[in-house]
């Protein structure tokens, strides 16, 4: 039944306001970031009328921008208590470096869970789920025991290995379910034509499964990006991840909260460039499997 002109009206309204309504923290933040100290702590809050500056951005990066407006400081390149740069690095290699392991284990070992029947198969899904049901929090300490060991601790190796191992159980479940919305009788129809399981796999399932598996890398490194607590247990002056050195902005004359913002801001962008690059296939790859005929 075709919808009265009004009824679309409001229905864009509404999700307009929807919108405002997650997106204004986002807003917020990013805006408190450009802010000097006074104008962050004004009352009443002030959304629009303050005057802007980057000082916050240089102090965390060691750069200075030179804009020209708001109150500019000498900046120390690499010094200050605020520098950051390095931590925003560690990050994106970790998380990216993460996300590459998790996915190309996930691909291989979702596609055998898919179309290969062996005994105990549906338990193995089972015990898959249950390793992501555990608290992270009952692994840390023996993880740090384990990693000292091994000499795996501060170094990207010893966080990869982690975050690819706390991604790999969702990335599995995710990828077989969209591996199950691709028919099987493809690959039986390619496997009567001679190509091997390995070709099948390589050739025919990826490039049909390419939105699956772009949807769970982009979850498998924002999971990766925003994890606090192994990344807080197993490093210790080296590497320090986004979420860890936030906390470093909390003095004993008080909280950074310009500085804090900066890099908050400055921590969006990784994630949502990687959201950006394959946006043409997240939609469709987050949509997967959740339809059958």
């Amino acid at each position: 039944m075709p919808q009265s002109k009004s009824m679309r009206i409001f229905r864009t309204l509404a999700g307009w306001l929807v919108v405002a309504f997650f997106f204004f923290p986002i807003f917020f933040w990013t805006s408190v970031a450009f802010r000097d100290a006074k104008d962050i702590f004004s009352w009443p809050p002030k959304f629009f009328e303050f005057e802007p500056t980057v000082r916050n951005f240089e102090q965390v990066f060691g750069i200075s921008l030179g804009f020209g407006f708001g109150t500019q400081e000498t900046v120390n390149p690499g010094g200050g208590n605020f520098y950051m740069a390095p931590r925003l690095w560690d990050s994106i290699v970790v998380a990216s470096m993460s996300t590459v392991l998790a996915i190309m284990v996930a691909t291989l070992a979702a596609y055998c869970l898919s179309r290969m029947q062996f005994r105990g198969r549906h338990e193995f899904v089972n015990w898959v789920l249950s390793t992501r049901m555990m608290p992270p929090v009952a692994v840390a300490i023996p993880m740090f025991f384990i990693f000292k060991q091994l000499n795996l601790l501060d170094t990207y190796l010893g966080l990869i290995l982690v975050h690819g191992l706390m991604n790999l159980p969702l990335a599995v479940l995710l990828l077989k379910s969209f591996f199950d919305d691709i028919p099987a009788e493809i690959d039986e129809s390619a496997l009567l034509d001679g190509a091997s399981r390995w070709t099948i796999f390589r050739r025919i399932v990826l490039p049909m499964a390419k939105g699956g598996i772009a949807a769970s890398a982009v979850l498998c490194f924002i999971f990766s990006w925003t994890e606090f607590l192994f990344a807080l247990t197993l490093t210790q002056t080296g590497i320090k991840t986004v979420p860890v050195v936030s906390s470093t902005f909390v003095t004993s004359i008080g909280t950074a909260w310009g500085n804090m913002a900066a890099l908050g801001a400055a921590a969006i962008v990784p994630a949502f460039i990687v959201v950006l690059l394959v946006q043409r296939h997240l939609v469709r790859g987050l949509t997967m499997g959740s339809l059958k005929q």
